[in-house]
Formats: C-alpha cells, sequence, structure tokens
C-alpha cells in the first residue's frame, strides 16, 4: 500500500498559505525539521494514530534525537536515499500490542512477520523496503498496517489494485466509509491544534500527548 505522498494529501487542505510558506521558507533547519514533524504526524502526536512516517532531509537526520530527547516516542530510519531517510516515529508499546491484533497480525504474518520481536520486525520492515526500492516498485503493501489503516482497506487496495476505493484521505478507503470520514476529521482538528500550538512557541513534547 503507497504512502500519500502528494502536496494536497501531504499538507491537507486545513492549512492556510502563511502557515505553508512559513514551513517552506524558514532558513532556521531545526525549527524547519520540527514543523514538518508537527504538521505531518499530528494525528500521532496527538494520541489518534499508533505510528506515522516522513521523508527527511538525511542531514537533519540527527536532528532527530534531540527533539525526542526523553519522550515516550521513538523512531526508526526505514531508508536512506538521495539525500532523504524514510523514517518511522512510534510508541513502542503500543505499535507492539497493535501489531498484536488478530486481524493485523494476521495480515502482516502473510508477509513474513512471525514471532520476531518488534525491532525485528521493523527491521524486516526496512529490508523489504529497500527490496522493493532496488526493484522500482514503491512500497510493500503492508506498510499501510504499519502506519494504522485498517486491515480491510490494506487488502482491499491489494485485492483492488489501488482502484475501484470509496475514498482518499489520509488512506484509501474500501470499507466503513462513514467511519473513515469521522476518523479524517479527527485527523484534520489535530493538525490544526497542533500547528496552532506549535506557532504559538509550543514544543513537540508539549505538544504530545
Amino acid at each position: 500500500m503507497p504512502i500519500n505522498e502528494n502536496y494536497s494529501q501531504k499538507y491537507g487542505g486545513v492549512m492556510s498559505t502563511e502557515v505553508l510558506s512559513y514551513f517552506l521558507k524558514n532558513s532556521d533547519c531545526r525549527k524547519r525539521l520540527g514543523f514538518q514533524i508537527v504538521l505531518q504526524c499530528a494525528p500521532f502526536l496527538k494520541g489518534l494514530k499508533v505510528s506515522c512516517v516522513i521523508s527527511v532531509d538525511a542531514a537533519l537526520y540527527d536532528g532527530l534525537g534531540e527533539l525526542f530527547e526523553n519522550m515516550d516516542i521513538s523512531y526508526h530510519r526505514l531508508s536512506c536515499s538521495e539525500g532523504k531517510c524514510l523514517v518511522l516515529f512510534y510508541r513502542p508499546e503500543k505499535l507492539k500490542k497493535y501489531l498484536e491484533q488478530p486481524g493485523v497480525n494476521a495480515l502482516i504474518q502473510e508477509y513474513g512477520y512471525m514471532d520476531m520481536s518488534l525491532d525485528k520486525i521493523l527491521g524486516r520492515l526496512s529490508g523489504r523496503i529497500d527490496d522493493f526500492a532496488r526493484r522500482g516498485i514503491g512500497f510493500p503493501h503492508e506498510i499501510g498496517v504499519f502506519l494504522g489503516y485498517p486491515p480491510d482497506d490494506v487488502k482491499g487496495f491489494i485485492e483492488n489494485e489501488g482502484k475501484k476505493y470509496l475514498m482518499i484521505g489520509y488512506w484509501k478507503v474500501y470499507s466503513n466509509l462513514a467511519g473513515a470520514r469521522m476518523v479524517f476529521k479527527e485527523y484534520d482538528r489535530a493538525k490544526d491544534c497542533a500547528v496552532n500550538e506549535f506557532l504559538t512557541g509550543k514544543s513537540i513534547r508539549e505538544i504530545a500527548l
């Protein structure tokens, strides 16, 4: 399942032009990185998502340690190429419990994630991402599960080859349309809240729940 990467999906329709301009033009690399994390990971920071993934400049990757120091949030570099690193942010215990849920676990087992610690699971995911990249075929479909997409929607994406979806937002929806709409609205509200908090001077530590 692909990670939504186009501009409208990445930044959403709820941010003002002024806010986006602030992100795109700020000369302070650390501030820009913090803003990117808040903007793209707001639902995760606010406890609505089990994880999130973003692409950051490789030169800024080492700065993540300072931003998340002494927090219950961990991060894992899934891949790195052409000056960009794909990074997964997660809360270890919550992600572990989520991946143990029957429907979720059954799906990832189909792709070889069996009887593994969380570190080994993420290591396998990284290896599969690198393998798919080498072959030029996008992302392994199961990445959607790691991002908290409903298993039925991940299966629907695979079975329909990314077509015939009911709606597209933070992911492509194939089931429970009403539920997905409610979740998307919650994500949008979290994004507005987190960005406004960041712009008033709050740190990621203060924004995260």
